[in-house]
């Protein structure tokens, strides 16, 4: 072996001694001192830092007002498709979507299903979130139909209820209670006439809304409209994707 290379080897080893001397016991230091600890620490700062920045917030919807109040879900009381009794307190705490509807409706109702089935799906992971659907057929729609209803269409929401009940309770709370016509009307194809839209419930049971161009509460939210549709003429987002950006800034609130 000629001087050249074992000079080379001793070069080698004396850097792996010189490194020894200088980083072994900072690294033993940094162990037995705690910094390892420190350094899980941060990333929990960090993880933190990540919740505290998507913490609970007030959302910029609005209030519907009746007299320059904010208009709160009336009280109710109605039996599910389980035949279990569901009122507004079981909806305390939950963010969730009002329609009226009747199982045997030949025009509307199957797509305002369809489109609360897409909504469905997009919060399935959200116990807070849920469905509040009520009967104007009540003759008809006894809770055995409607648990085969809610079995046809894929719904696997817990909270979300087809209700049914007493008549003119139902149409008190549609027409009085949530602003959404509600009548019976032989002349029309089903029997019924109703509205397509849906109102959006808050926590608190207040009814919200985003606001239009000018500043006033969209209040009700077209279920009519798919998202097949995308945006119209003027690049208008359509209603459902609407429903679900504005749902899930109150699941935020």
């Amino acid at each position: 072996m000629s001087k050249k290379a074992n000079y080379s080897y001793i070069g080698i080893a004396f850097v792996i001694l010189i490194f020894g001397i200088l980083f072994v016991p900072k690294i033993i230091d940094r162990v037995t001192g705690g910094d390892i600890i420190r350094e899980e620490s941060r990333s929990k700062d960090v993880l933190n830092s990540h919740l505290e920045s998507s913490a609970k917030v007030k959302s910029d919807l609005a209030y519907l007002e009746i007299n320059g109040a904010p208009k709160k879900v009336p009280d109710f009381s109605f039996t599910n498709q389980d035949g279990e009794t569901i009122t507004n307190e079981d909806y305390l705490g939950k963010v969730y979507v009002v329609e009226f509807f009747f199982t045997t409706c030949p025009t509307i109702c199957p797509i305002m299903n369809r489109n609360l089935v897409t909504v469905q799906e997009e919060f399935k992971n959200f116990k807070d979130f849920g469905v509040a659907s009520f009967t104007i057929a009540p003759d008809i729609d006894t809770p055995e139909v409607l648990k085969a209803y809610a079995e046809k269409y894929g719904i696997t929401n817990p909270n979300w209820h087809f209700m049914t009940g007493d008549e003119t309770r139902i149409y008190k709370l549609a027409n009085e209670g949530f602003n959404l016509y509600t009548a019976k009307d032989e002349t029309v194809v089903g029997g019924f006439e109703h509205s397509g839209n849906f109102a959006l419930i808050d926590k608190e049971g207040y009814i919200r809304s985003r606001k239009d161009d000018f500043g006033n509460p969209k209040i009700f939210y077209n279920g009519l409209i798919s998202e097949a549709v995308g945006v119209d003429e003027d690049g208008i987002a359509q209603e459902i994707t609407i429903l679900k950006e504005d749902i899930a800034k109150l699941l935020k609130e």
